[in-house]
């Protein structure tokens, strides 16, 4: 059976990635409170587009199974986290990000809901093979993160108290803390795999929003820190690593087919 959309249906993914589109725009035009906002606005308006256009595509089960992996795994592991230590380094919240529960603040679960999807999507675009794309999954979400932290430690939002050893012009965040998000984003996205059911291993038209904001997410990121925010290192590292995963979708989409 095929599941027909209204065109209002249709349309909510892009206006939610319009608002974040324009939140971000916003961000580093701001400063102190304002910023610590739109950061929260951000991530939500990142938590409804993903958790609404897996709802609208691949059905309840694909949505539930989203936020079980991302939301609850998300919260599971930042309390372990900031409880002992693994596997992310010994970290602790600032109060900036809004309410706490078990020393989480709240919108961080919806942080990895928000970029655990499109990373899903793309890979479905890269590889065949479930393994093969639960590993590309896996490294474009942890490899987001090279962007995420340096600019979230910047602006006080979380620190580390041994952030040694770290990446070379990147301060602040232990090496250690980036193979923790990848394993975890292994987890996450073979959790994703199994509970979500064959329709959200299919490829969708549908999906153009949320490979949108895959691509935007890695540009902006890229110019962000290299010209707004004075993280030139982290744009570099940022730039490499992810971009070893979106670049190769661009070139997909972009090469026209050759057939034998």
């Amino acid at each position: 059976m095929r599941v027909r959309y209204s065109s209002v249906a249709g349309a909510l993914p892009w206006a939610l990635l319009g608002g974040l589109v324009l939140t971000q725009i916003c961000y580093p035009l701001t400063g102190g409170g304002l910023r610590a906002g739109l950061t929260v606005l951000t991530v939500v308006l990142g938590y409804l587009l993903s958790v609404s256009h897996a709802l609208l595509t691949r059905g309840v089960r694909g949505a539930a199974a989203l936020v079980a992996t991302a939301t609850l795994g998300g919260f599971a592991v930042e309390a372990v986290g900031v409880a002992t230590g693994f596997p992310f380094g010994t970290y602790d919240y600032s109060g900036q990000l809004g309410p706490k529960l078990l020393g989480v603040p709240l919108i961080i679960p919806l942080a990895w809901t928000w970029m655990a999807w499109p990373a899903w999507l793309a890979a479905l675009r890269l590889a065949r093979s479930t393994p093969a794309r639960i590993a590309l999954a896996a490294a474009g979400l942890a490899a987001w993160d090279l962007f995420l932290d340096p600019q979230m430690v910047a602006e006080g939002y979380w620190t580390w108290d041994s952030p040694t050893p770290a990446l070379p012009g990147v301060p602040g965040i232990p090496v250690g803390n980036y193979l923790g998000w990848l394993g975890f984003a292994v987890l996450l996205m073979a959790g994703l795999a199994a509970a979500a059911g064959p329709r959200a291993a299919v490829v969708l038209p549908g999906d153009t929003p949320m490979l949108a904001l895959w691509w935007w997410t890695y540009a902006s990121s890229v110019l962000a820190h290299a010209v707004f925010l004075g993280l030139p290192a982290s744009a570099l590292w940022g730039g490499a690593g992810m971009g070893a995963v979106v670049l190769p979708l661009l070139l997909r989409r972009a090469l026209p087919r050759v057939r034998a």
